[in-house]
């Protein structure tokens, strides 16, 4: 049985990735090279993504179209959701993904890359994520639980099953009512 996965911001191969900071001065991603982010990111998707599975790449895959090749090393049936450094032709895209969206509805959520306004948030129950790395969307001074990053940073460099995500949204939602 196949299962669908979700991940973002992989940035493979952005070597000035690895001097970003977050507020504390600690690095956001602890890497010494980005041969090993690279080649984590890879052993770890193909450690739980069957060829059979379906991922959903929520944008920032990588830089240029000769980074871009690592993706035909990634297991499953791929799916992009462009984000604002994914800016190569279309054609560059379809050599490695089964499709490519600005934005994909599905089970009650919505998937983006950027987070939407939370007046768009209506018919959706959360928006899964990327392009904020380690910060979150907040809410009155908490982060706002309608809202699930899916960086890789937040997801252990790993892609999450929608399953586990449906459970962290309803987990956060019960949490915060």
């Amino acid at each position: 049985m196949s299962c669908i996965f979700l991940c973002s911001d992989h940035h493979f191969s952005h070597s000035n990735l690895l001097t970003f900071t977050n507020k504390d001065g600690s690095r956001v991603r602890e890497f010494e090279s980005v041969e090993q982010m690279d080649e984590t990111m890879v052993e770890n998707h193909n450690r739980v993504v069957s060829p059979k599975d379906k991922v959903y790449f929520l944008g920032d895959v990588a830089f240029t179209k000769k980074h871009l090749a690592i993706v035909a090393r990634l297991n499953g049936e791929k799916v992009l959701i462009k984000g604002n450094h994914d800016q190569e032709n279309l054609s560059e895209y379809h050599k490695y993904f089964k499709d490519v969206r600005g934005t994909h509805q599905f089970s009650g959520l919505i998937f983006s890359h950027v987070p939407i306004h939370p007046d768009s948030l209506g018919r959706w129950s959360a928006n899964i994520h990327g392009h904020l790395h380690t910060n979150e969307v907040m809410l009155h001074d908490k982060p706002d639980p309608r809202y699930l990053s899916v960086c890789m940073e937040r997801i252990s460099y790993t892609p999450i099953t929608l399953e586990a995500v449906h459970k962290m949204v309803k987990n956060r939602l019960e949490a915060s009512s």
